[in-house]
């Protein structure tokens, strides 16, 4: 019977997911103490080169953490990743990574798929999310960038306010000029759904339209020592998952496809809120990406259609 994010919750789903989820709660406190007693020592030691090394201690702990959530995946989850497009890529040099966004378990395929392969992934989160238990303070710690994202209709009330966010990315990213890094941005905002896709007139057909002014900002304050920008594409081809699915034997494939591609550079030096000649070139760019990325999913949905012509996951959050 093929997979069905709201297929009936079995007795041996509720088991395997109870217990990987209680293996991913006993992992994240161990690491989450270590975490926490290295960066109070960054906080009360003064000396640069003493924060500089906790620092790097930081991050290796966050890829042990890492590294054991996914093998804790891989033990009890059937799920068959296929990925393509990360030769080449690198651990000593920093990018931009731009994914579409269908569900939260985007980040954690994400976090595996890259781990050790390129800096240490780091994306954006709303100012609230800083309260989560044991994960906000890690966050934190970690140094991802905290956002105030304003709503739309408080942006048109306002429309200063949209100063301010920009503000935000370019003091978050100016922190990682001096070491490599790697910032993960969803441009499209927000997880995709058919209702929100609908509802935002987007010009394509399986993706929300993107903002492009947070790669111009974050291209501007991180500067040169970025080697170009990771385009990635996510497929649940058996239709888009809950953080359930992930940990409950309910996710039988994940396809991922990445790209290196170099950044314009124009970026480094263009003004995205006052020229809009710039504004419109950066606009287009992001949109050939897109209309690229379109087709793409299109593409590979099409390759895992079954043996009578009929997509498997019609109604899959895809299109």
């Amino acid at each position: 019977m093929p997979f069905s994010p709201s297929s009936p919750l079995s007795p041996g789903r509720l088991v395997t997911g109870s217990a990987t989820f209680l293996l991913f709660a006993l992992n994240t406190l161990v690491w989450c103490v270590l975490l926490y007693l290295v960066t109070l020592l960054k906080l009360v030691v003064p000396f640069p080169a003493f924060r500089r090394a906790a620092s790097r201690l930081l991050v290796a702990i966050a890829e042990a953490w890492i590294a054991v959530n996914t093998a804790c995946l891989r033990a009890t989850q059937p799920t068959t990743y296929d990925v393509e497009g990360l030769e080449g890529l690198r651990r000593d040099v920093s990018y931009l990574v731009v994914s579409n966004h269908q569900s939260w378990v985007d980040i954690p395929v994400l976090q595996g798929v890259f781990l050790r392969r390129i800096p240490f992934l780091r994306f954006f989160l709303k100012q609230q999310l800083i309260r989560v238990p044991f994960l906000g303070a890690a966050w934190w710690a970690l140094d991802f960038p905290f956002m105030k994202r304003h709503s739309r209709e408080a942006l048109e009330r306002n429309p200063e306010l949209r100063h301010e966010d920009l503000a935000a990315t370019r003091r978050a990213c100016e922190r990682f000029r001096h070491a490599p890094a790697a910032i993960l941005n969803f441009v499209e905002g927000t997880r995709f759904t058919p209702a929100k896709h609908a509802r935002g007139g987007s010009p394509f057909r399986r993706l929300l339209a993107p903002k492009a002014g947070g790669l111009a900002f974050a291209a501007a304050a991180m500067g040169p020592q970025l080697a170009g920008i990771v385009g990635v594409t996510i497929v649940y081809p058996q239709g888009s998952p809950t953080f359930w699915d992930l940990i409950s034997r309910g996710l039988p494939e994940v396809v991922v496809r990445a790209r290196e591609r170099a950044i314009p550079g124009e970026w480094f030096v263009g003004d995205y809120t006052e020229d809009a000649a710039f504004r419109e070139s950066v606009q287009g760019w992001v949109r050939d990406l897109f209309l690229e990325k379109d087709a793409e999913i299109d593409a590979l949905l099409a390759s895992r259609r079954g043996p009578a012509g009929a997509d498997r996951a019609p109604e899959d959050g895809l299109g």
